[in-house]
């Protein structure tokens, strides 16, 4: 696999377990949520974006969240996000299941997805 993924679930910080819709700043999906922290000069992040999109799209009941990690600077600390692009994978109750840095492959999204679901 190209993108480094952690399992949240082995070392779950309290701050950082689960986000809610204040967190993020929008509904959680139904099954799960792709939670994309982007930077605006980041050439990965875009092409991250369409790639979580188009999952998001594909697989009912799951959302695709954009955070700018620049104006959420306190999210992204209390996360600890160092890099553009992260993502985080959450369940339906808002748990981080999965965390990725990098421009992700959908083969990828998709098997991270399935921890989620």
């Amino acid at each position: 696999m190209d993108v480094p993924v952690r399992d949240d679930r082995e070392d779950e910080r309290d701050e950082g377990g689960r986000l809610g819709a204040e967190e993020i700043g929008a509904a959680l999906g139904e099954r799960a949520t792709l939670v994309q922290f982007s930077s605006a000069f980041c050439q990965p992040c875009r092409a991250t974006r369409r790639v979580l999109a188009e999952v998001a799209a594909m697989v009912e009941g799951v959302a695709h969240v954009e955070i700018d990690a620049e104006a959420r600077l306190a999210l992204v600390r209390a996360l600890g996000v160092a890099t553009t692009p992260t993502t985080l994978v959450l369940d339906g109750q808002g748990r981080i299941v999965r965390r990725a840095t990098g421009q992700p492959r959908r083969a990828d999204v998709i098997a991270a997805l399935g921890a989620a679901v």
